[in-house]
């Protein structure tokens, strides 16, 4: 498996004022090996969206859902088996948050020099990830995501701190997560199970999913 990860590695946070540690990379892909059964080797997610991509994520909040799933505040049964503390300890979160983190996808499939052999061509297009533009209103969409979304999840999609990386998400994956935020079923965030998703409409949100479509290939 061919991946690229960020340099210099990414560290844990201090705990109770000690010194901070450096994540176990090597562990983090080890790890990673069971993810891959659901989310690919690299951490694309399903083809389909049916799992979603958590290659590139924010690393806080990667390590705030799988502990989410493990205390069952966020409800998942596929996920639940691999995240019991005997499957899945905080280290072990931190070392695979950080791994996720640092894997790079990219969005325009690869120039070749014509010296790939067949195996070294299907790993460097593996690599590649584009999500198919979504309908709607791409100048309304903006405008709602810069005002409403912007200042947890970033101008450019990329997420923040605690705030997932919405753009290069299947876009089908984040209707139905947004269907589970407006029924009440996944707290949204920090907000409980009211947040800003409740007071827009339905084709803005449209409007938005297809603007973070539009934008995929900026700020990599």
């Amino acid at each position: 498996m061919l991946t690229y990860l960020r340099i210099p590695f990414l560290l844990a946070g201090l705990a109770c004022g000690g010194v901070a540690l450096a994540a176990d990379l090597e562990k983090g892909k080890e790890i990673n090996g069971t993810c891959a059964a659901c989310h690919s080797d690299n951490g694309q997610g399903g083809k389909k969206g049916e799992y979603p991509r958590i290659a590139g994520q924010q690393v806080k909040y990667i390590e705030s859902q799988l502990k989410n799933f493990r205390s069952r505040t966020r409800v998942n049964i596929p996920m639940f088996p691999y995240t019991q503390e005997r499957e899945l300890s905080d280290e072990d979160i931190k070392d695979i948050a950080a791994y996720l983190n640092g894997i790079v996808l990219d969005t325009k499939m690869p120039t070749y020099t014509g010296n790939e052999d067949a195996l070294t061509k299907l790993l460097m297009a593996d690599r590649v990830m584009i999500i198919p533009r979504a309908e709607g209103d791409l100048e309304n969409g903006e405008k709602i995501y810069q005002k409403q979304c912007a200042a947890c999840h970033g101008k450019t999609g990329k997420g923040r701190g605690m705030f997932p990386m919405l753009v290069g998400q299947y876009t089908n994956y984040l209707q139905r997560q947004v269907s589970l935020y407006l029924k009440g079923d996944r707290p949204h965030d920090e907000e409980g199970t009211v947040g800003r998703l409740n007071d827009l409409k339905a084709q803005d949100i449209q409007d938005i999913l297809a603007y973070l479509t539009s934008i995929q290939d900026t700020d990599k």
